[in-house]
């Protein structure tokens, strides 16, 4: 059964020496399973590449007199990392002790049986009531706690003030995406989305039909027996912004192919208004290096409404921690699974990395207090833990993909035809019937 969530800190936690200057970088280079040189057990943790050295100095800090932990470095795509970290465990390594993965693969790796489930009071710690609802609930699987959230991630909704006020939106209320695109097409503006045939156009996606009270799919855990939902009406309310976006001035002239980065530009570019913008928790950091004096005018809100009315779902990402099945030192594992995603370690890489908790307790730590507004972290931790994470199910890499194929470009949805036409689409691809 899934762990009973407490508030409160596990027992016997180190505190973490992370400071937010002068870290060391150590050696990442492949260390096979066994004993250092101290006759220590050596736990590799498989990291993906993102704060380095911070991660570096948390492993040195979470081993102990039994075990030292060793980095070792995944590829920087997160399909690679994926890749690599199945092949590993379909060969039952047993030098996988520790792994980075993201939410999207952890039903993957547990349905096959290659994560270490934590168990009594050690699932409890992993799971207490100081996670973010959003992290939370991606960290489970078929009721067992499978691995431990590090960091996570979410997007808000970021625009320039002056153009949120010359359209005349109250920005400290909910905002629905038609009120942003009408007041972006009504003042020369855009409006900045993640459409390109990629993994972000299905995070969209999925925010948008969460948004409106729907899933793309449920009862994940049926495997290719899941639930299509996404012919729904929640799926043709995500349509219609879509059609909107398409049909209005405010969509920018790359949509089709937009990611991440390239929304980024228009906010702050010269003889614009700017732009209303939807982008993970980084984009603050970009701004504060390159908008100099303009930096005040940027202004950030909730991810925007689908539906009038109904609480927008914020889309969850990050990092979260598992023990390899296979690992010659689970116990071990296990135990600095918990330090190393401890308020200490999350913390400093909040500070030092702009990677988010998802534990709400560290968004009061004096270190985030002082490297970011206070009304931004609360933003972020509201977000997380409102996300709605996206369909939990060993077979997510065949859903997002044919949810991609069959609602790019964006100039092709229809509200009358798409979401019927993805639904026989996925359900025909789930069921073998047809090739991606």
């Amino acid at each position: 059964m899934r762990a009973q969530r407490h508030r409160g800190s596990a027992s016997g936690r180190r505190r973490l020496g992370l400071a937010a200057a002068a870290m060391v970088v150590g050696s990442a280079t492949l260390t096979a399973c066994g004993s250092d040189d101290d006759g220590r057990a050596v736990l590799n943790w498989y990291i993906n590449p993102d704060a380095q050295e911070t991660v570096q100095q948390i492993a040195e800090d979470c081993s102990t007199d039994d075990y030292s932990i060793e980095v070792q470095l995944l590829p920087n795509n997160a399909t690679e990392q994926r890749t690599q970290l199945a092949r590993r465990l379909a060969a039952k390594d047993s030098s996988t002790d520790l792994m980075n993965l993201d939410p999207i693969f952890v039903p993957e790796f547990a349905s096959a049986g290659w994560l270490e489930p934590f168990t009594g009071e050690m699932a409890d710690q992993v799971l207490d009531d100081d996670v973010l609802e959003g992290a939370a609930l991606t960290a489970t699987w078929e009721d067992e706690v499978v691995v431990a959230p590090q960091w996570a991630n979410t997007q808000v909704l970021w625009f320039r003030k002056s153009l949120a006020e010359k359209a005349g939106l109250d920005m400290s209320k909910p905002v629905t995406w038609s009120q942003i695109i009408e007041a972006a097409s009504d003042n020369g503006a855009t409006v900045g989305v993640q459409a390109n045939k990629y993994e972000g156009y299905t995070v969209w996606l999925n925010a948008l039909v969460m948004g409106a009270g729907g899933e793309l799919v449920s009862n994940t855990e049926a495997g290719k027996d899941a639930k299509i939902e996404i012919d729904s009406e929640a799926g043709r309310a995500a349509a219609e912004v879509i059609q909107q976006l398409v049909d209005s001035d405010a969509a920018m002239g790359d949509l089709s192919v937009s990611n991440e980065g390239t929304v980024l530009g228009p906010m702050f570019a010269e003889d614009s208004p700017g732009t209303f913008m939807v982008n993970w928790t980084f984009a603050y950091k970009n701004y504060e290096d390159t908008a100099g004096d303009q930096l005040d005018d940027l202004g950030w809100a909730r991810y925007p409404a689908t539906v009038e009315g109904e609480e927008s779902r914020p889309p969850i990402g990050g990092i979260q921690v598992g023990v390899g099945a296979y690992s010659e030192n689970k116990e071990h594992a296990q135990e600095a699974a918990l330090c190393v995603t401890s308020p200490e370690a999350q913390e400093a890489l909040a500070v030092n990395n702009g990677l988010f908790p998802s534990r709400g307790s560290v968004y009061e730590a004096q270190g985030l207090v002082e490297a970011y507004p206070e009304e931004l972290l609360a933003l972020f931790r509201e977000s997380i833990d409102g996300a709605g994470p996206r369909p939990q199910s060993a077979f997510y890499s065949q859903i997002s993909s044919a949810i991609q194929s069959t609602w790019h470009a964006p100039s092709s949805v229809d509200p009358e035809s798409t979401p019927q036409e993805s639904a026989e689409f996925l359900s025909d691809v789930l069921g073998g019937r047809r090739l991606l």
